[in-house]
């Protein structure tokens, strides 16, 4: 029995890997070994490890690390600890196959521990770009110590072999996210309600804005400039769900602007550490528009046929469905593309459109081929050079 590890380290993380972590469980060639740890058994971030638990599985192993500072002495500590941790727990699990999603630091420092533990690594949604973080350069890194990739659009496997993988080890497989979305029971309009405190049917923004880690203390001022625009006269009228920012540099700033925000007007605003995948999902089903500048915004919200306003440069880079509109960080320029969302023109212009993300079967397909995937008998890996023209 082939013993594969999934690393998960926050939320929206969780909620992509979940239906990759359900096939491996239900195959009786494979065993499922999980290793939790950052913002999932953190108080501060909503101890979101409760969701995991309540899906059913088994965590093997949770590893904390500390999150307390989120300067860059901070981060520091946290990376230094972490890859320490990881190294010993991967030790104690023995898988064959470490699969780690995404860009943050975590699944960084989870990679860099595989890799001095010659532990092979498979690695979903590489080739991808986000000029504004941080994220972008971890990405990569993973790439190069990864064995096996599994990415979202066919431009990004193509940018994968660029950085001298080899073809045969790079599989399009679109985005497990999206077709999780077709597979789970979303709440009721009446339940939202209740979990939000709104009356019925009234409209609301969900607002997810991460810090765009290279944009340093502007951070702050970026994120003022969505506040004010959500005071607009214009908007009035909508409630606001909040989710606060992941533990990354400058979150704590803009997590302690959302709770001053929510106090000051607690019937138009309420705000979630974490709402959890169900919640989350319905939340954006039901919104009339999804604001700020998360991937779920960019991923997702294409299969709800929602618009989104994606602000400044964290995103700056990926594909783009018809429902993205990007805007500059500022007050003016958020206000007009919030209108523009809710123009019933720009409403009507996304009913035929399509999810550049998508495909059938994503989880199935990330199973089986981690299931047959041979290492060989040493790990060396070559680097795949394009042909010269």
């Amino acid at each position: 029995m082939r013993v594969i590890c999934v690393f998960t380290g926050n939320r929206a993380e969780y909620g992509l890997l979940k239906p990759v972590m359900e096939k491996i469980s239900q195959d009786d060639d494979l065993k499922l070994k999980l290793l939790v740890s950052g913002a999932h058994i953190s108080s501060r971030f909503g101890m979101t490890c409760q969701f995991i638990e309540e899906d059913g599985f088994i965590i093997d192993e949770r590893v904390k690390i500390p999150l307390d500072s989120d300067a860059a002495s901070g981060l520091g500590k946290t990376m230094g600890s972490a890859l320490e941790k990881y190294s010993k727990a991967l030790k104690r699990l023995s898988p064959e196959i470490l699969v780690v999603l995404g860009d943050r630091y975590e699944a960084f420092c989870i990679a860099t521990a595989a890799l001095v533990n010659n532990v092979p690594i498979a690695h979903i949604h590489g080739g991808e770009l986000s000029y504004g973080a941080w994220d972008d350069s971890f990405r990569h890194c993973i790439t190069k110590m990864s064995r096996v990739h599994f990415t979202c659009t066919d431009v990004y496997k193509k940018r994968v072999i660029q950085l001298g993988e080899h073809p045969d080890t790079v599989f399009n497989v679109g985005s497990s996210g999206v077709e999780n979305i077709q597979n789970i029971n979303l709440l009721s309009r009446e339940d939202l309600n209740k979990l939000t405190g709104f009356d019925h049917d009234q409209d609301f923004f969900l607002v997810t804005y991460h810090p765009a880690t290279l944009e340093g203390s502007k951070n702050k001022v970026f994120f003022k400039a969505l506040l004010n625009a959500l005071e607009d006269k214009n908007f009035f009228d909508y409630k606001i769900i909040f989710t606060k920012a992941n533990p990354d540099r400058f979150g704590q700033e803009i997590n302690l602007l959302i709770d001053e925000y929510v106090k000051t007007d607690t019937k138009r605003a309420v705000v979630f550490t974490s709402m959890g995948q169900v919640n989350y999902l319905s939340a954006m089903k039901y919104a009339k528009t999804v604001v700020g500048n998360s991937s779920s915004g960019i991923i997702e919200a294409p299969e709800f046929k929602i618009p989104v306003v994606n602000i400044g440069n964290r995103q700056k880079g990926r594909i783009r469905a018809e429902n993205i509109l990007d805007c500059e960080p500022e007050t003016e320029e958020i206000v007009k593309t919030l209108e523009k969302a809710l123009s019933s023109n720009f409403k009507r212009s996304l009913l035929g459109m399509t999810n550049p993300f998508k495909k059938k079967g994503t989880a199935e397909k990330i199973a089986k081929i981690l299931k047959a995937y041979n290492p060989g008998n040493t790990l060396i890996k070559e680097f795949f050079d394009l042909k010269q023209e």
